[in-house]
């Protein structure tokens, strides 16, 4: 029986990233050495890292006077990262979910923190609108797309100061205008690479303007003079990174990925709001994910949770449980979940309907 993968993370990779990944475990470059046990600083290595930065400038088409660069240490690690180069006297952020809230934390350490919006009061189920960003904000700090609540920012906000953006799970999924962000961070383990890796895009003129000291390791300043090799980087995921990277292209860039997921997503959202037994957890189509489909059991039919949980997992479909946080489902979408994995899910609901 076929498994369809709607993990939300870490999550499903093409297949052309799993295969030449472990082909380079076994052989890389024709090196008669494994990819695990190759000096970072080999030519041979080197090389991926420059290629998968040049690619991810190509596909994303970022302008001059920006760097990609890859860390350790997941987006998480960024959630300081950012205040630590950035945070002058004031920053602001809108808080739209768990990741959101996790980086307002570290940031309230360096100083005062303007929560510009919030949307905690319906338990993160929609996406503020009608905010005004601080023009005397250091920076202001965004979640793109919030996995566990299953809501997405689909547009490049207009902001008078910085916008830093964590990307980390729909990062490569529709075309951004790069040029109105200062940062944009992410961890790879969603529609990028296996866990490990960690990609940062830095603006070149935001850097440099803090009095503050800042440790060696959490200056981005230290990485971008360093090509990614000030420390070992993480090896294998990196050269997975590159692999997505040359899947993407082949599959004709951002802007056909973004066609695909539209209709992955809106196919999976038109059975939900069709199917008497389930119901969307975000109410207005403007504010839904395209890439973490969240979805409950609707009034009257609770009690079929488990049993849909069951019958779904028994034909194939992986990883659907939703988040604690929310309950019910949850269906990631991420670029290398094929269509017809949807198709699949959508025809498990329908048998299932049919069985109440």
């Amino acid at each position: 029986m076929k498994k369809h993968n709607f993990y939300a993370g870490p999550s499903i990779l093409p297949q052309y990233t799993i295969e030449n990944t472990a082909k380079a475990l076994h052989d890389f470059a024709g090196m008669g050495l494994s990819l695990m046990e190759i000096s970072h600083r080999s030519k041979q290595f080197i090389a991926v890292v420059e290629e998968a930065q040049a690619l991810f400038k190509e596909l994303l088409n970022i302008p001059e006077g920006y760097s990609v660069i890859f860390l350790g240490g997941g987006a998480s690690t960024q959630f300081c990262m950012v205040p630590y180069n950035l945070f002058k006297k004031k920053a602001a952020y809108l808080n739209t979910g768990a990741w959101s809230k996790k980086a307002i934390k570290e940031a309230k350490i360096f100083g005062e923190v303007e929560i510009v919006a919030t949307s905690e009061d319906k338990n993160f189920n929609y996406i503020p609108k009608d905010f005004t960003i601080p023009a005397n904000a250091d920076y202001f700090h965004i979640t793109t797309n919030n996995t566990i609540f299953g809501t997405e920012i689909l547009h490049d906000i207009d902001s008078p100061v910085p916008v830093v953006a964590d990307m980390s799970s729909d990062i490569f999924s529709r075309p951004i205008d790069v040029s109105k962000y200062a940062i944009i961070y992410g961890g790879a383990q969603k529609n990028l690479a296996p866990a490990g890796v960690t990609f940062v895009v830095v603006k070149h003129d935001v850097l440099g303007k803090v009095d503050r000291d800042i440790p060696t390791m959490l200056n981005y300043q230290t990485h971008i003079d360093k090509g990614s090799m000030f420390n070992t980087p993480p090896v294998v995921p990196i050269f997975a990174a590159l692999q997505t990277l040359k899947w993407l292209k082949e599959k004709g860039g951002v802007a056909e990925m973004e066609k695909i997921n539209i209709k992955k997503s809106e196919m999976l959202y038109d059975e939900i709001d069709r199917n008497k037994l389930f119901k969307a957890t975000v109410p207005d189509p403007a504010d839904r994910s395209r890439m973490n489909v969240c979805f409950v059991m609707n009034e009257g039919y609770e009690a079929h949770e488990k049993a849909f949980n069951e019958f779904a997992t028994e034909r194939g479909m992986i990883g659907i449980k939703g988040h604690r946080d929310v309950g019910g489902f949850r269906a990631s979408l991420y670029n290398a979940l094929p269509l017809e994995s949807v198709e699949a899910l959508v025809k498990v609901m329908q048998e299932f309907e049919h069985t109440i």
